[in-house]
């Protein structure tokens, strides 16, 4: 087995290596069963067996209220750009979004097709680089929901803090669920694709509660009513089995380790760790505001464009793989989720702090 390097891909993303070497061994021979994960009918008692326990598990480690409903589905995280607003806003309905990033336009585009759509803020204006303080918006009065995307991976933002109004919020957190506590009651509707923090692709994770599964108008097709999957605990047709299987794993990985609050801690000593080197002079430049960077995904600059280009493939060269930033912005991005390990960034800041030294260069103003 060759030597693993570290990965800061931005997702999928590193697993842990404990979850990727028993999935190894089920692929083959699921629990000793003489069939293999892949192989597994999803009727069969340990299918079952598996989804159920991760569902036990999320509701455990995220505190889940007993009137809410999670739905292990299929089509990623940007189906609920569409399936949100197609369930929630029949009737004319009217919603808020915030426009922080590139998902949350996309999901802007998508609701527009449903219902009557507020953006009370962007930063557009702004390369995406911050998310905004309460007093920055207002809610429409009419509206039945705030939308937000809670960690922004392209350019490393994130809410700190959750919108503090009354109004129902709808949070994508695709890229920082598990990575930090959160009032589930706070909200109708949870959504996260699972190849950040959760599991691999394949699988996405809805929490919604159980009032809302009556929104939805009888004319949108089967498939795309959250009902039907409450309805038939996420079994109404085949799920993505080997990636719902990974993904209790995972669970079962952080509640080994200690919960969300360990993993909170965890996250903000690795963060830290580069934004400190960031911070210490002015060779790199981090592409959020300082008090809306993310923990999850660190965006930044070198002086020029050639030196990002050298300072990747240098990187890449030593193990630290991953890191070129989104071909939007640019520049270079460690995205340091929940598995990625302290010895990875440690590594980072190290190779940083070198690079810096051997390769000095003036820093262009910023425009």
């Amino acid at each position: 087995m060759s030597e693993r390097v570290c990965n800061f891909g931005p997702g999928p993303a590193a697993l842990p290596l404990e979850v990727l070497e028993q999935t190894a061994a089920d692929i083959v021979d699921f629990q000793n069963s003489g069939i293999g994960l892949l192989e597994i009918s999803h009727r069969s008692p340990e299918f079952q067996g598996v989804i159920n326990s991760a569902e036990a598990l999320l509701r455990e480690l995220m505190q889940i209220p007993d009137n809410y409903k999670v739905l292990f589905l299929q089509g990623g995280a940007s189906s609920q750009f569409f399936m949100v607003p197609m369930n929630l806003l029949s009737g004319g309905r009217k919603a808020t979004y915030l426009n922080t990033g590139t998902w949350a336009k996309k999901a802007i585009a998508e609701a527009r097709l449903f219902g009557a759509i507020d953006v009370a803020f962007s930063s557009e204006a702004e390369r995406f680089n911050r998310v905004p303080a309460d007093s920055e918006y207002a809610v429409d009065p009419d509206s039945e929901y705030l939308y937000f995307v809670s960690n922004n991976t392209i350019y490393g933002t994130q809410f700190r803090s959750f919108p503090g109004t009354d109004t129902m919020l709808v949070s994508d957190m695709s890229s920082d669920i598990l990575s930090r506590p959160v009032d589930v009651s706070r909200f109708g509707l949870i959504f996260a694709g699972a190849q950040k923090n959760l599991g691999p692709a394949g699988v996405t994770v809805v929490i919604i509660r159980e009032d809302l599964l009556d929104r939805c108008p009888d004319a949108i097709p089967t498939m795309l009513k959250y009902r039907t999957h409450a309805d038939k605990g996420s079994m109404f047709n085949t799920p993505p089995c080997a990636a719902v299987y990974v993904v209790d794993k995972v669970l079962q990985w952080v509640k080994n380790l200690g919960g969300i609050e360990v993993m909170q801690k965890r996250n903000e000593e690795k963060s830290a760790i580069v934004y400190g080197v960031i911070d210490s002079g002015d060779y790199y430049r981090g592409h959020a505001e300082h008090g809306s960077r993310s923990h999850m995904n660190v965006s930044f600059n070198l002086p020029t464009s050639e030196l990002e280009a050298k300072f990747i493939s240098e990187a890449a060269a030593i193990g630290l793989k991953g890191l070129k930033g989104h071909r939007s912005i640019g520049g270079c991005r460690a995205s340091i989720y929940n598995a990625f390990e302290l010895e990875g960034v440690n590594k980072l800041a190290a190779f940083m702090e070198r690079f810096a030294a051997d390769n000095p260069a003036r820093r262009i103003p910023a425009v």
